[in-house]
C-alpha cells in the first residue's frame, strides 16, 4: 500500500491526474492474468483471487482480512471460535484459501532456486571464534574388509588377482588420503582467513581488510594455486551471514594517511552514501570521490564508476528524481 501511494503521488505530479483516475487504472490492471497481479498487499492479492474464482463469500473475506496469522498456524479451533462456525467448516475454508497464490508471478519464473550449503562454519563462543568443517556431504569412504581378507596369507585368491587388488587398494587409499588432505587444507585456509579478517567478524563488512591469496599461502606455507583451488565454490557460514571464501580476498584501496582498505568496504560505503543522498540532488562520481577522500580513502573517479556499475547503481543523471 505504501509503495502504491508513493507511485500514485509521483504520477499525480507528472501528469496532474486525479487519484481516482489512478485507482481506476489499477483496478483495470488487476483484472489481468495472473490472478492477483498488481495487488497492493497480500490481503488484496487474496481477495482478488477469491473474487475471480467465485469464492469471495463474506466469511472467506473475513478470514483473509483478519485471520491470516491464525491460518498460517493452522489454528482452526481459534478461527471457528472467532467466527462462530464449526471447526470442520473452518478447515474447509482454509483449504480453499490455501489454494490461492500469494505471489502471482511465481509460476512464470523458470529459474530454480540455488541453495547454498556452507562448507565451513565459524561460530563465536564467548570471546573466541571456532572453525568447524561441514562434513555432512563428505563421502564416507573405506576399503572393504572383503578385499583385505583376500590379500591375507592362506586365502585361495590367485597371485594375479592379488596383484590387481593391491593396485586398486593403493588407488583407493590415495583417494581417501587426498580427500582428508583437502579437508585439512580447507580448515587451515579458513583459520587463516579468520586471523586476517577478524575485524570483519567482529564489526562487519565495513572493516574488511585487503587480502590476497599470497598472504594466506605464506601464512599456512602452501602454494597460491592450492589456496585458489580450495577456495573456489566454497562457502563459509559466519555470524555475519554466508559468504563465498573468495569474498574475503580483496584488492586494497590506498588511504591518504597510509595503510589500505578493502574494495568491498569501499563498495559498501558508496552504496550507503547513495542510499542516503538527496534524490533531487544525487551525488556525482566526483562528489563521491571528494567524500571518500574526506574519509581518508584515495580513490579515482573511474574506480568509483566501476564500483557503481558492479553495484547496479545508475549514474547521478539517471538517479535524479523530478521535483
Amino acid at each position: 500500500m505504501a509503495i502504491f501511494n508513493r507511485v500514485a503521488k509521483n504520477w499525480q505530479k507528472k501528469t496532474n491526474s486525479d487519484i481516482s483516475e489512478i485507482e481506476a487504472v489499477l483496478i483495470k490492471i488487476q483484472e489481468f492474468d495472473p490472478l492477483g497481479v498488481a495487488a497492493r498487499d497480500l490481503k488484496e492479492c487474496m481477495r482478488l483471487q477469491a473474487r475471480h474464482l467465485g469464492a469471495d463469500s463474506e466469511i472467506v473475506l473475513k478470514i483473509i482480512d483478519s485471520h491470516l496469522n491464525d491460518l498460517e498456524r493452522h489454528d482452526y479451533i481459534g478461527i471457528s471460535k472467532k467466527l462462530g462456525i464449526e471447526e470442520y467448516r473452518a478447515k474447509e475454508l482454509a483449504h480453499v484459501i490455501s489454494a490461492f497464490e500469494p505471489k502471482p508471478g511465481r509460476p512464470f519464473n523458470q529459474e530454480s532456486p540455488q541453495y547454498i550449503v556452507p562448507d565451513v562454519y565459524v561460530q563465536k563462543i564467548g570471546d573466541e571464534y571456532i572453525v568447524t568443517l561441514n562434513e555432512d556431504g563428505l563421502p564416507k569412504l573405506k576399503v572393504s574388509n572383503f578385499y583385505r581378507r583376500a590379500l591375507m596369507k592362506g586365502s585361495d585368491v590367485g597371485q594375479h588377482t592379488k596383484e590387481y587388488i593391491q593396485e586398486r587398494m593403493r588407488a583407493a587409499m590415495w583417494l581417501i588420503k587426498s580427500i582428508h588432505q583437502r579437508q585439512r587444507t580447507l580448515y587451515k585456509v579458513s583459520k587463516s582467513i579468520l586471523k586476517f579478517q577478524k575485524d570483519f567478524f567482529d564489526k562487519g563488512v565495513s572493516n574488511l581488510k585487503p587480502l590476497v591469496l599470497k598472504n594466506v599461502a605464506e601464512d599456512i606455507e602452501m602454494h597460491e594455486s592450492t589456496i585458489s583451488r580450495v577456495t573456489t565454490n566454497k562457502f563459509m557460514h559466519t555470524p555475519r551471514g554466508i559468504f563465498e571464501l573468495k569474498f574475503f580476498f580483496n584488492s586494497g584501496i590506498h588511504q591518504l594517511e597510509g595503510g589500505g582498505v578493502a574494495s568491498e568496504s569501499v563498495k559498501l560505503m558508496i552504496k550507503n552514501l547513495v542510499t542516503k543522498e538527496d534524490p533531487k540532488k544525487p551525488l556525482s562520481d566526483r562528489e563521491l570521490v571528494e567524500i571518500l577522500k574526506a574519509n581518508n580513502i584515495d580513490i579515482a573517479r573511474r574506480t568509483i564508476a566501476k564500483y557503481r556499475e558492479v553495484l547496479g547503481i545508475l549514474p547521478s543523471s539517471r538517479r535524479k528524481r523530478l521535483q
